[in-house]
């Protein structure tokens, strides 16, 4: 079995919810366990437009490759009417996959670990509450990294009571 991390974000409707619902969805998959999730997070858009987004991380185990993970991740984003009429849009719900084992993988689909996942505060700060000692080749602890992203604006939604997975 394979761990692997997974962000989830939206800006488009009840985002928390959907986030929610779509971790429901990935937990129904026999092939798929939920094994943490962080608090859920609002942060600005990164280059993108629309409203606010909410973020949150899952850990998971998984017997699935990665491409496999991949469409069925896709598959749940359909499911809550993800679109995608130009890059970076307002969305329902995106998820990637952010780590994927200790995989290093540059497929045309799917690159590990995500690679711009070391840029943004909306995934370091959730993925550190589960995985508070994660470490990326080529770029050393992520803690570390935090102090470079102070100017992205975001914050803890309250009433957050993680990690664990009562009430997902």
């Amino acid at each position: 079995m394979a761990k692997v991390l997974l962000g989830l974000g939206g800006n488009i409707g009840d985002a928390k919810q959907t986030l929610k619902d779509a971790i429901i969805c990935l937990a129904q998959n026999p092939h798929i366990e939920v094994t943490s999730r962080s608090c859920y997070y609002k942060s600005a858009p990164i280059n993108a437009t629309g409203e606010d987004f909410v973020n949150n991380v899952i850990a998971i185990t998984t017997n699935l490759d990665p491409l496999t993970l991949l469409k069925v991740c896709q598959s749940v984003e359909d499911t809550f009417g993800r679109e995608r009429p130009f890059p970076n849009a307002p969305r329902t719900i995106d998820i990637d996959i952010l780590t994927y084992d200790n995989l290093e993988q540059n497929h045309p689909d799917l690159t590990l670990p995500h690679p711009r996942m070391v840029e943004r505060l909306f995934v370091l700060l959730p993925l550190l509450e589960i995985e508070p000692e994660l470490t990326l080749p080529k770029v050393g602890p992520l803690k570390n990294l935090i102090q470079n992203l102070t100017s992205q604006r975001i914050e803890k939604i309250q009433g957050c009571q993680c990690p664990n997975l009562s009430g997902i």
